[in-house]
């Protein structure tokens, strides 16, 4: 490991910045050695109740409202945006010009155009700078050995698909406004908020898509003001369903709702080829289950049948010692493997991903199943 210390400078500090800031609290116990020396330096937040929540429970050095700040420290290093969306394409932009090493929150920006507007200032600084977007969902045991399935080509040739992520967090008509419901602030509904976490996993495991159809919905077109009471309008969805062919000809759907009564927070899929099939439900992480056309069919079925396969916390090295690989594994710890790999990138000794490149075009692909909605047809990717 190098002797050189790299400063993390984080800026918002809500639900998503306090994800961050714990998986660096907690990589040197999942990991017996960090891939890098890292210091929490300092923190960007607005209001003083958030400034003295993140110095009491982050133990960062110094806390300030001036994102400036930040970029001016020479003892800060990396870059962490964790505010809405339509505030990630300017605080991108000054991160990479400032010279520092970029870990964005999903999704990248608040439209294509944003994404664009940072391709623009990588290509310009990107000289020894390392960006990753924090899509975890790649960092789960199954998830991985997923992939590795599919790269074997233990599914063959690739026919059907299917995934969704399911939430419930819509379904109260009284529920208050807030910026994840306005355009102005998050840029996209639930496709954005959601299906970014989907479309990503399916166009990392078997993509890339060549086209599009899809349908939204915005089931309640009004709610309250949290500060007022009054009716405000939703400019948003809650609800898309999408229809993707791949390039190499799989067709298959991409479900991201907020309007699943009863769910929690559940993302499935599931993939089919001519020689076997894979699937599984992020809510239960610790199986992938796997049906396999070679199996003997008789008799009476011989042995045929999905297959649950035990991946718990079985990462590959380095993986630490601490979540022992028999023991079962959650939402934080993909968290902590996403930066660690982000962490290792820096140190030349991982790759990052997925990088602002590979989201920006995730967001490409998702403002054209906007379009699709919009002119009720099927689009080319």
């Amino acid at each position: 490991m190098s002797d050189q210390e790299y400063g993390v400078g984080i800026v918002g500090f809500g639900f998503m910045g306090k994800t961050h800031t714990y998986a660096y609290r907690t990589i040197p116990f999942f990991y017996t050695e960090p891939p890098l020396r890292y210091t929490l330096k300092g923190v960007c937040v607005r209001r003083k109740e958030s400034i003295e929540e993140a110095m009491r429970i982050g133990g960062f050095e110094f806390a300030t409202p001036d994102y400036a700040e930040l970029l001016a420290r020479e003892d800060i290093h990396i870059i962490h945006v964790c505010t809405p969306n339509a505030l990630h394409r300017d605080q991108v932009i000054q991160a990479i010009r400032a010279g520092k090493h970029v870990y964005c929150d999903k999704p990248l920006g608040a439209s294509y155009e944003d994404c664009r507007a940072m391709l623009n200032a990588l290509e310009t600084y990107r000289e020894g700078l390392v960006t990753q977007v924090a899509l975890q969902n790649r960092f789960y045991p199954c998830t991985m050995r997923a992939k590795l399935l599919v790269e074997e080509g233990f599914l063959g040739r690739v026919l059907s698909f299917r995934a969704c992520y399911l939430h419930a967090s819509s379904i109260n008509p009284n529920k208050p406004m807030g910026w994840k419901l306005d355009k102005s602030q998050c840029g996209g509904g639930v496709l954005y908020d959601l299906g970014s976490h989907v479309l990503d996993l399916v166009d990392w495991l078997i993509g890339p898509f060549a086209e599009v159809a899809v349908a939204t919905l915005i089931a309640f077109p009004e709610r309250p003001d949290p500060r007022t009471g009054e009716m405000v309008p939703v400019n948003v969805d809650d609800h898309v369903v999408m229809c993707l062919r791949t390039q190499e000809g799989a067709l298959g759907t991409v479900e991201a709702t907020k309007l699943a009564t009863g769910a929690n927070d559940e993302i499935r899929v599931e993939i089919h080829g001519e020689k076997g099939a894979i699937r599984f439900n992020l809510m239960d992480p610790n199986w992938l289950e796997v049906y396999d056309t070679r199996d003997p069919g008789e008799p009476m079925g011989g042995m045929r049948g999905f297959k649950k396969i035990e991946t718990v916390s079985r990462y590959p090295d380095p993986g630490g010692k601490f979540n022992p690989p028999a023991l079962n594994v959650g939402w934080l710890r993909a968290h902590v493997a996403c930066l660690h790999n982000f962490l290792a990138a820096i140190a030349g000794k991982a790759q990052a991903a997925p990088t602002i490149p590979e989201a920006a075009e995730i967001q490409r692909v998702m403002d054209i199943a906007y379009r699709s909605a919009e002119r009720k047809c099927w689009e080319k990717v």
